[in-house]
């Protein structure tokens, strides 16, 4: 996800609050990362660290929220994250409101502020001549609704993706992480079928121990991949040192 253009790219996730780990998983040589606030504890000031110690190493900070709620959303982008993850998202209308909370006018209504983004009310031209412009807005598609609807959802105008969650979707039909399950490889493809008849970018969330699992994603066609998150490289470190001892 390093530009708006189609390339493919390799991130992670970061559920761990603290510019540390951060900058480890920075410095890794992954091409972006994504700090996770829905499923972690990483709460609005936290945040904020985190974007300045990624983009200190001249990394993309892209986020995803824990709702489509235009208060959280706009905290968010006014600490400068260059892309945001919106969840859940399964009907036009959520799109349309996931827009209308990321752009300002006259594309959506975002509420215009003078925080970090804006240079603190010093450099609010150059951002919305610039940056603004240029933020990532990628719908997370969890749920077999949002995938009947996902030709709706991707004909508007104001998304640059999708970001298919197999974990949530897997849920959404009741074989919660059964990934061998047909209904669900029916509803990746059906997914892959229909993001192929448009330009914008899709991506997949990779789980693994394993790397060909990353690979087979990129050869479907997938754009961008998230490989596992922070504490899970973590426990996979610590795991095969003490089997290796």
């Amino acid at each position: 996800m390093t530009t708006k253009e189609k390339q493919f790219s390799l991130g992670s996730w970061l559920t761990v609050g603290h510019p540390s780990i951060a900058e480890v998983m920075c410095d890794a040589g992954f091409d972006w990362l994504c700090i996770d606030m829905e499923h972690s504890q990483i709460d609005i000031n936290n945040l904020l660290n985190l974007i300045i110690a990624i983009q200190g190493r001249k990394m993309k900070a892209y986020v995803r929220v824990g709702s489509n709620d235009s208060s959280i959303i706009k905290k968010v982008l006014d600490s400068g994250a260059d892309g945001i993850i919106i969840p859940q998202i399964n009907t036009l209308d959520e799109a349309k409101r996931a827009i209308n909370n990321v752009r300002y006018s006259p594309i959506g209504a975002r509420g215009l502020g003078l925080a970090r983004a804006q240079g603190y009310g010093f450099g609010l031209e150059n951002y919305l001549k610039g940056k603004a412009r240029n933020i990532e807005l990628i719908v997370q598609i969890e749920h077999y609704k949002g995938i009947k609807n996902l030709h709706k959802i991707l004909s508007l105008d104001g998304l640059d993706g999708s970001f298919l969650g197999p974990y949530d979707l897997s849920a959404s039909i009741d074989v919660p992480g059964q990934f061998d399950s047909k209904k669900f490889k029916d509803l990746v493809i059906e997914y892959n079928q229909i993001t192929s008849k448009f330009s914008k970018k899709k991506g997949f969330h990779v789980v693994s121990k394993n790397i060909d699992d990353v690979i087979l994603k990129k050869s479907e066609g997938y754009d961008f991949l998230a490989f596992n998150f922070d504490v899970f490289f973590m426990g996979l470190s610590i795991r095969q040192f003490l089997k290796n001892i």
